[in-house]
C-alpha cells in the first residue's frame, strides 16, 4: 500500500537520493524537501481510499481467498516441479483476467532437486526414529544408508577444536538459536564445514526459536574442492537430546538414508504484470514475492502470502480506477528458495535500465501483524519515505526502520537502488544485536517473552 502512494508521488527520483548520483530525467526537476512533503500529503485522500477498499471494502480478505484457492489446488511448488509450472500458468491467467497490463512470462533456467525417501534411526544407545528433512541440493546416501557414530558440536569453532574426532562420523550441530540471519549459517554451511574435517554426513538442528518436534528444510550450499556429504535438518528436541547424551559420554550411532537426487536445470519463468505509469512510464516501482516453495508444505506463508499481497497492490489501484505516475510492476519470482535464481536472471536482463528503477520491494518474512517497514537508502530518501509512510497513520503502520533487504532484491540494493525489504512484524529477530533497543523493540521483546512464558505454563499444566 505504501508503494502505491509512492507510485503516484511525482517527486525526485529516489535512485539519485540513494546513490548520490544526479539523475533527473524527463523533465523531473530538483525540488525542495518541503515541496515533496506537501505533494505527498496531498495524496491523503488516495491513501484513505486504498485503505478503505483493502480493509473494509469489497477487497477485504481477497488476497487470502486467492491464496487459499491456489495452495489448495496446486499444493507445494518446488523448483523444477510440475506443480510450480502449473502455479505459474495459473497466475499468468489470473493476472490477465484481473485486467492488469503487460502480463507476460520471462524465461529462466532453474535447479531441479528432489528429496526422495529419507529416514534416520538412532541405533545406540537405544532405538529411536529421528524426524529429518533433507536440505535442498543435498546428495543422497548409498542405498544401504550410512551408519556411523555421532559427534555433537554447538558451533563451528567447537567443530574445529574437535576436528580429530570428526573423521568417519556424522556431525550433529546443536547450535543455539540467536536469530535467523545468524543461525542459518549452520544450515547453509554445515555440510561443508563437517566435510572439511572428514565427516561422512551432517545433521543440523532446525533453525527455529520454538519447536513442536518439527524439522525445517531449506537450501544448503556445497563448496568446490570439498567433498559433498549428505545433510539434513533434525528437530530441536532430538538435537538437544543427543547433546545431553554426548555430555554424559554416551556413544550415539545413527543410520541415515536419503534418496535425494539432483537433475539437470530446467525451464521456468518469472511472472510479470504492470500498471503503466501516466507521466513517467519508464520508471518502475517494483513489488514482488516468490511463487516457488519447498515440497513439504503448501508454501502459503513462504511465500504465498508475500506474492499475493504484492498482486493485491496492483488490484487495489486498478479497482479504484487510479493511474500512478510511475509504472507499478509486479514480479512473482521463481526458484527463490534455491538462492534467488530467478531474481538473479531478471537482474541480469534488466540491470541495463537500472536508473529507471525508483524503488524495489520484496515481501518474504511472513504475513503477521505489521508495525512498519524496513528500508535501505540514503537519509534523504528515508526522510521522503517517512512522509509516505505517514499516510498509513489510520492503520498505525508508520515505522521506517533500517535493513530493508530480501534474497530477490539484494542485487538491486547492492547496485544502489532504494528498497523496502518487508513489513516489520512482531518476531524474535527484532532485538538489535548491538544490545541497544528502541522503545518498540523493548515492547516486542517483552511480548515475545510473555508469549513464551504463557506457552510454557500451558505445557506444564497439560
Amino acid at each position: 500500500m505504501k508503494l502505491l502512494i509512492f507510485a503516484f508521488f511525482g517527486g525526485a527520483h529516489l535512485l539519485s537520493l540513494c546513490s548520490g548520483k544526479a539523475i533527473y530525467k524527463n523533465g523531473i526537476s530538483k525540488r525542495t524537501f518541503q515541496e515533496m512533503k506537501e505533494e505527498i500529503a496531498s495524496y491523503g485522500d488516495v491513501a484513505k481510499a486504498i485503505i478503505n477498499l483493502a480493509v473494509y471494502g469489497k477487497a477485504q480478505n481477497r488476497s487470502y481467498e486467492r491464496l487459499a484457492l491456489l495452495v489448495d489446488t496446486v499444493g507445494p511448488r518446488l523448483s523444477g516441479s510440475k506443480n510450480l509450472e502449473k502455479a505459474i500458468q495459473i497466475m499468468y491467467q489470473n493476472l490477465q483476467q484481473d485486467g492488469l497490463e503487460n502480463v507476460h512470462l520471462e524465461p529462466v533456467r532453474i535447479p531441479h532437486w528432489e528429496r526422495g525417501e529419507e529416514s534416520a534411526v538412532m541405533l545406540e544407545p537405544r532405538i529411536h526414529k529421528i524426524a529429518i528433512l533433507g536440505l535442498g541440493s543435498s546428495i543422497g546416501t548409498p542405498p544401504e544408508g550410512i551408519t556411523a557414530e555421532v559427534l555433537v558440536v554447538t558451533s563451528f569453532d567447537e567443530l574445529q577444536r574437535r576436528a580429530s574426532e570428526a573423521r568417519g562420523k556424522i556431525v550433529v550441530y546443536n547450535q543455539p538459536y540467536i536469530n535467523y540471519s545468524r543461525t542459518v549459517q549452520y544450515r547453509t554451511q554445515g555440510a561443508v564445514e563437517a566435510a572439511k574435517v572428514g565427516a561422512v554426513a551432517s545433521l543440523i538442528r532446525s533453525v527455529a526459536s520454538l519447536s513442536i518436534y518439527s524439522p525445517h528444510t531449506g537450501i544448503q550450499e556445497y563448496q568446490d574442492g570439498v567433498p559433498k556429504i549428505p545433510t539434513a535438518c533434525i528437530t530441536v528436541e532430538d538435537a538437544e537430546m543427543m547433546s545431553r547424551m554426548a555430555s554424559r559420554g554416551i556413544k550415539i550411532v545413527i543410520q541415515l538414508k536419503m534418496g535425494a537426487k539432483t537433475y539437470p536445470d530446467t525451464d521456468s519463468f518469472n511472472t510479470v504484470a504492470e500498471i503503466t505509469g501516466s507521466k513517467y512510464p519508464e520508471q518502475v516501482v517494483l513489488v514482488s514475492g516468490h511463487l516457488d516453495s519447498w515440497d513439504v508444505g503448501q508454501g502459503a506463508m513462504d511465500d504465498g502470502g508475500g506474492a499475493f499481497i504484492s498482486w493485491e497492490a496492483l488490484s487495489l489501484i486498478k479497482d479504484l480506477g487510479l493511474r500512478p505516475k510511475r509504472t507499478l510492476r509486479l514480479v512473482l519470482w521463481t526458484a527463490e528458495e534455491q538462492g534467488g535464481v530467478g531474481a538473479f536472471q531478471y537482474y541480469q536482463l534488466h540491470k541495463v535500465n537500472i536508473s529507471n528503477y525508483s524503488l524495489v520491494m520484496e515481501s518474504d518474512t511472513g504475513t503477521f501483524l505489521p508495525t512498519g517497514l524496513q528500508f535501505t537508502g540514503s537519509e534523504k530518501a528515508r526522510a521522503i519515505m517517512e512522509e509516505v509512510m505517514s499516510l498509513l497513520q489510520p492503520l498505525n503502520i508508520t515505522q521506517v526502520l533500517s535493513h530493508g533487504e530480501g534474497t530477490d532484491i539484494n542485487f538491486w540494493i547492492q547496485a544502489g537502488v532504494p528498497a523496502f525489504g518487508d513489513f516489520l512484524h512482531y518476531t524474535d529477530d527484532m532485538v538489535l544485536e548491538s544490545g541497544t533497543q528502541s522503545g518498540l523493540e523493548k515492547k516486542l521483546k517483552h511480548l515475545v517473552t510473555t508469549i513464551r512464558k504463557s506457552n510454557l505454563r500451558s505445557a506444564t499444566q497439560k
